[in-house]
């Protein structure tokens, strides 16, 4: 998944479209509700690149946005017991029940120019596109170089899990940009006032 923002405005730089989704939580980076309906879930699934620009989500309804805050409750729980050393087994059960489904068929066909663009091969199921996000939630969690990278932000504010694929490994937050930055300016902001 490529790092930034959406066109809807979210960030997408945690590192894996799993963690991605949990982000979308309110109270996570200070952040309300992302998820808030139908069009808001259809956005996000297509910012985030689970499904490709254009790919027509007319299915997408209450009971969508259900699933996949209840399948983001589940990843949240399930990574925040791996980093404490606990154990989440309802929450694994659910994750790796929807990992189980299959995923959406994809293809490439000649886009613009005759580049080639990816595509699925039929409009999307939402329980294939929650077992892509599953999918990526088990693989993380049994792949121990990227589940040695799995942090939470230490931001004041920020509840959002990344994975820290820095040299060194001492990543303190999520984003320089943005929780980085808040850090740095709220530690200024005290040097000032000790000073004064």
């Amino acid at each position: 998944m490529a790092a930034g923002t959406g066109s809807y405005g979210r960030r997408f730089d945690s590192g894996r479209i799993c963690l991605d989704l949990v982000a979308t939580a309110a109270g996570v980076s200070g952040a309300c509700e992302q998820l808030d309906g139908p069009a808001r879930l259809a956005e996000w699934l297509v910012a985030s690149r689970l499904v490709p620009e254009g790919t027509p989500l007319t299915s997408v309804d209450d009971t969508w946005v259900a699933r996949f805050r209840q399948l983001r409750t589940g990843i949240d729980r399930l990574m925040t017991a791996e980093l404490s050393g606990g154990r989440a087994d309802g929450a694994l059960e659910g994750v790796n029940t929807r990992a189980a489904g299959a995923t959406p068929g994809l293809r490439a066909v000649r886009g613009k120019g005759g580049v080639l663009v990816r595509v699925l091969s039929e409009e999307p199921a939402c329980g294939a596109l929650l077992a892509a996000v599953a999918r990526d939630a088990v693989e993380l969690l049994t792949d121990p170089v990227a589940r040695a990278g799995l942090r939470r932000c230490e931001g004041d504010a920020c509840r959002r899990l990344y994975l820290d694929t820095s040299r060194g490994r001492r990543r303190r937050w999520c984003s320089s940009e943005v929780c980085g930055n808040r850090e740095r300016v709220a530690r200024h902001r005290r040097r000032v006032k000790a000073v004064t």
